[in-house]
């Protein structure tokens, strides 16, 4: 209570934008995401235009297909839009402060300088909350700090997006599911949108993208690999679609701790960006806020004692969904052809059907708790162990 916050952003107001840029078209929306909207009084809004998905599809080669459900019968995750989350939460956060969003691309920390219309200006702030993304300039400003531990890492592959129109009016898949072609280095998985149509999104290492260079080439690749998605995208849209965009690099960023004093403070990806293959990113952002909030509760507001806190709380659940998120790629890239990938959850399911209090599925954890990241990483550790046993003794 009581603090005057300005909101000081890179791009323009995305509510006013003709063309939107960003990552990704669709976000995945879970427990810890809906917690932080709940606290703020937003998650209605934002869940009512979501789609829920209740299970994976699992597209074989052969053309079959096999529902794997996330949880129990009332667990899903959300389709959102991330257009549509930015402009409500801009126009959210408008109940709390008069003030502009101030377009800019700004310098340093706590005195720092933006150009809105050429000339510089100078900000003087008793507080910066760095929320600016992978490739934050806030942090940057961090990495001038002794004992300030950083590191990134690119991963070999890249993902494309590609739409799938209505077929007949309808979703052309069934809409209540996150499809997935697990075919091991490749993979295409597909979210449903408001308007009917799917996102796919195809992810591949780089130098398969540079090996394709025609329209013909892409279609080989689709029908080698995706053919059941051809018909469903159209031949024709593949081939022109497939070049509107280079393939997207993912980098996961780790670092520590994610405060300077009690004057700085980072959050969201600028603190721990992650590949997308756990669907946690914008969740672990969101509950980055709820756990700081939390905190400032607990701590009377008190910047000097909530902001070292925050790091010593939060640094090792963050480092652990991005190492999960890592792991999760490894796991894909390595051997999830759809068999495998079916085995592998029925037999989590499985466990924790025969011992529910007992084998909670990380999945389950991670995606519809708030259980700590690296609590429920050292929980699935010593549950594998478990469960090898168990298997020894059955």
């Amino acid at each position: 209570g009581g603090f005057q916050v300005q909101l000081y952003e890179s791009r323009e107001d995305i509510r006013k934008a003709k063309i939107v840029r960003g990552r990704s078209i669709n976000l995945a929306l879970s427990h810890r995401g809906r917690e932080a909207l709940k606290h703020i009084g937003m998650e209605e809004k934002i869940v009512s235009k979501g789609i829920p998905m209740k299970a994976r599809m699992i597209h074989s080669l052969s053309g079959k297909r096999s529902p794997i459900p996330y949880g129990k019968k009332d667990q899903y995750i959300l389709s959102v839009d991330r257009a549509n989350l930015n402009k409500e939460l801009l126009t959210g956060r408008e109940k709390y402060s008069t003030t502009a969003i101030t377009c800019i691309s700004f310098q340093v920390i706590l005195c720092f300088s933006y150009t809105p219309g050429g000339e510089e200006v100078q900000v003087n702030a008793d507080f910066v909350v760095g929320c600016d993304g992978a490739f934050s300039v806030v942090r940057r400003q961090f990495l001038r700090q002794s004992r300030f531990n950083y590191s990134q890492t690119y991963i070999p592959h890249g993902y494309m997006e590609l739409t799938m129109p209505p077929l007949d009016g309808q979703f052309a898949l069934a809409p209540n599911f996150l499809h997935i072609w697990p075919r091991n280095t490749f993979m295409m998985i597909a979210l449903p949108n408001l308007d009917k149509t799917f996102t796919c999104t195809l992810f591949m290492p780089f130098d398969e993208f540079d090996k394709i260079t025609t329209g013909e080439q892409v279609l080989d690749l689709f029908q080698t690999y995706f053919p059941d998605a051809v018909p469903l995208i159209g031949a024709d849209a593949l081939k022109r679609d497939y070049f509107r965009l280079p393939a997207q690099a993912m980098v996961s960023v780790k670092c520590s701790p994610y405060h300077i004093g009690d004057s700085c403070v980072l959050m969201g990806d600028a603190a721990h960006a992650m590949v997308p293959f756990y669907g946690q990113g914008m969740n672990a952002g969101f509950e980055d806020c709820l756990v700081f909030d939390e905190l400032m509760d607990q701590l009377n507001d008190d910047f000097g004692a909530v902001l070292p806190e925050f790091s010593r709380v939060r640094v090792p659940d963050a480092q652990a969904i991005v190492d999960l998120a890592m792991y999760n790629y490894i796991e894909m890239r390595a051997h999830v052809n759809s068999r495998w990938f079916r085995f592998r959850k029925h037999l989590d399911n499985f466990l924790h059907f025969l011992m529910p209090t007992t084998m909670i599925p990380l999945y389950t954890m991670v995606t519809f708790t708030r259980t700590r990241y690296h609590e429920a990483l050292k929980r699935w550790h010593w549950q594998n162990k478990v469960g090898i046993r168990c298997f020894k003794f059955t």
